[in-house]
């Protein structure tokens, strides 16, 4: 698999690893930026099994840096919900064949887009959503289902956190505790599906190199940067991304 991989895929995969530490670092929207880049190099169900090694990487990171801030009341409400999700992920990834996977992952990828759009076009709008068990209940089964399916439960979780008000700085450390514990989870599940092998987690420790990078540039930019207009630069072209996994052009 390494061998196959041109110089242009490598430069690739090495900016999408830098974006999985810009995403632990409190910009999800550009969670979905290595998703999109490494399922368009290895597959869509195969790409899984490379990041999530990679995501548990960037995690412990994250926990280093924002770990500190965290809300464990949130973590511990989102925790039952989104097991469940990611057990349902899981059964149906066993089922699942590459074209109708590849296809899933797109619609996933796009309607998180467009939540994110929705989010940063009516901000308002979630303050009006009730701090009830239903909508933990509802976000967090999604957020377990897009996990397994194809890591991209960043924007979920924003959505979640945001919508309760979730101070910045508490939000992504909360999202750094809960998601490492979620992909370490996933690790044994998608090693069961045969995606962790010898060969992605020689891919994911190269690349992984690109994490820290990631992280504290993406901790200069919360400090400096419009995150309302880094996301939607990023949000534009993953949205295209995802319409080409779609294969509707």
């Amino acid at each position: 698999m390494l061998s196959n991989l041109s110089s242009i895929e490598l430069v690739w995969l090495f900016l999408g690893a830098m974006g999985i530490g810009i995403s632990k670092s409190g910009f999800p929207g550009v969670s979905m930026f290595h998703v999109v880049v490494y399922a368009s190099v290895f597959g869509a169900k195969e790409s899984t099994g490379v990041l999530l090694p990679m995501l548990v990487v960037g995690d412990f990171f994250a926990i280093k840096v924002f770990g500190r801030k965290a809300d464990w009341g949130q973590v511990r409400r989102l925790l039952p919900p989104t097991l469940a999700g990611i057990v349902v992920g899981w059964l149906l990834m066993g089922i699942l064949d590459e074209t109708i996977f590849k296809r899933l992952v797109g619609v996933i990828i796009l309607t998180l887009t467009g939540v994110q759009v929705l989010r940063m076009w009516k901000p308002g709008w979630f303050d009006k959503i009730p701090h009830s068990y239903a909508f933990a209940l509802s976000l967090g089964f999604l957020a377990g289902l897009t996990t397994m399916l194809a890591n991209a439960a960043g924007p979920v979780v924003a959505l979640y956190l945001i919508a309760i008000s979730l101070p910045k700085w508490e939000l992504i450390g909360t999202a750094a505790w809960l998601f490492l514990v979620l992909n370490v989870l996933k690790l044994p599940l998608s090693y069961d599906l045969g995606l962790i092998t010898g060969t992605s987690l020689l891919i994911g420790a190269l690349m992984s190199i690109a994490i820290p990078i990631g992280i504290f540039v993406g901790r200069w930019l919360v400090s400096r940067v419009s995150q309302k207009l880094f996301n939607g630069i990023l949000l534009a072209f993953t949205a295209i991304a995802a319409l080409r996994l779609i294969e509707l052009f």
